[in-house]
């Protein structure tokens, strides 16, 4: 199932994305999630999706960055993986839609691109095991985890260097169905293909992942946990396109503007 938020005639709000029709949820799917397999109930209206603007699918108040998680970028960026995840959160004015703009900050040197899988959760996730995680999860959506890679070598910490405005492009939508355990995953920049991976090469899977960080930190509803890029990571510069492909999932397209 594909979750959509997206405005039309005035209003915004959420949506079951169904081949090219778009039908109105009578709320927020977040609203009494208890897990998967849930309907959600529909209010009867139904547009086609070429009449409707699709939104950032969702409003995190977090969204919570996973470095290194893939052995091929761990050697990509010369740093042996950890024994346990690493962690850094980006803000929620980070976050924007599909084919929103990335802003290339004034000042920068290198902002680079990073596919990632994205984990949305679905209803207040604290001290969760690995074995009910994804009871928590409403579903995936493609992420970049835009960077300024000169800054977050000049820091020595990530805050500054992820946390731009524009610097977190989430959606299409939210698929609920898919495994993410064995999802291609594939970035194109400008229609060249980047980084091509599969998920289950991931260091740290979904379920330890969701269990590692809710034991930090309480997930809210909405929340979205950006589990790493694979190797291929690369810059960016104003009139660029990239894109995001999931397998199962779709296809996030965001340009680049100054």
């Amino acid at each position: 199932m594909r979750i959509v938020r997206f405005a039309a005639q005035g209003r915004t709000g959420f949506g079951i994305l169904k081949g090219d029709v778009v039908r109105r949820l009578r709320r927020s799917p977040f609203a009494g999630f208890i897990g998967p397999g849930r309907l959600f109930p529909l209010d009867g209206s139904s547009y086609t999706l070429d009449g409707v603007k699709l939104l950032v699918p969702c409003l995190p108040s977090r969204v919570v960055g996973v470095g290194l998680n893939y052995h091929s970028h761990s050697v990509e960026f010369k740093s042996p993986p950890s024994s346990e995840p690493l962690i850094f959160l980006k803000p929620s004015t980070a976050v924007i839609g599909p084919g929103e703009n990335i802003i290339y900050p004034p000042g920068a040197t290198r902002v680079d691109y990073e596919g990632e899988l994205g984990v949305v959760i679905g209803r207040r996730a604290k001290q969760v095991s690995r074995e009910r995680a994804k009871d928590y999860v409403l579903g995936y959506v493609c992420v970049n985890d835009v960077t300024e890679r000169d800054i977050q070598k000049r820091d020595g910490q990530w805050t500054r260097a992820k946390g731009f405005d524009t610097f977190a492009p989430l959606g299409p939508w939210i698929e609920t169905d898919a495994d993410p355990d064995n999802l291609k995953i594939e970035t194109r920049l400008n229609g060249k293909l980047c980084q091509s991976a599969r998920t289950n090469e991931l260091i740290f899977g979904v379920s330890r992942l969701v269990e590692f960080i809710s034991g930090v930190m309480t997930l809210l509803p909405g929340d979205v946990i950006a589990t790493g890029t694979p190797a291929g990571i690369g810059p960016m510069k104003p009139g660029d396109v990239v894109e995001v492909t999931i397998e199962m999932i779709g296809a996030l397209r965001n340009y680049v503007t100054i």
